[in-house]
């Protein structure tokens, strides 16, 4: 923040917004389409529900990525019972990491990848010591949801899955 009040100066016309301030002049461009039907993507049906730690998911794939294929980002959860497995591979550097977590779980055992760079920026990005994370099936998008006591506060993150190649 600066420590002196700033003049800024506000023009548009039908196509942009100009501000002005300082030494910068800001230009945007004002997109007048219909806005897409967002909550159209968004699964209603998750009966998979996983409750973990957001700081413990965060590290672990920090760490297993380090391990994963440079394009992919490639990460596989591995969820059975209170047990989420996380694992990454690189086929062309023979490198894998394996990681086990404690988690409460409840729905079918199932096995998802996922670009663990998403994940990451995603977890990063939330306060709070838990996370949701809601799937249906390995194809299908899941849903991010932080477990917060904040009323004024209402975040959920898609996460698109990674088809699984099945050679770990």
């Amino acid at each position: 923040m600066p420590s002196t009040d700033i003049n800024v100066s506000v023009d548009y016309n039908a196509t942009s917004a100009f501000f002005k301030f300082e030494n910068i002049n800001l230009v945007c461009r004002l997109i007048d389409e219909r806005y897409p039907d967002y909550e159209a993507v968004i699964p209603q049906n998750n009966p998979n529900k996983l409750v973990i730690d957001r700081g413990l998911f965060l590290n672990t794939l920090r760490r297993v990525v380090i391990f994963a294929n440079k394009t992919t980002h490639q990460v596989r959860l591995k969820i059975n019972g209170s047990e989420l497995n996380i694992s990454s591979e690189d086929l062309d550097f023979a490198n894998e990491a394996h990681e086990r977590l404690s988690c409460q779980y409840d729905g079918e055992d199932l096995e998802i990848g996922f670009n663990a760079r998403f994940l990451i920026e995603m977890l990063s990005n939330l306060s709070g010591d838990e996370v949701t994370l809601e799937l249906s099936t390995p194809n299908r998008a899941g849903l991010l949801i932080p477990q917060t006591n904040d009323e004024n506060e209402d975040v959920l993150m898609l996460v698109m899955p990674v088809m699984l190649n099945n050679s770990y």
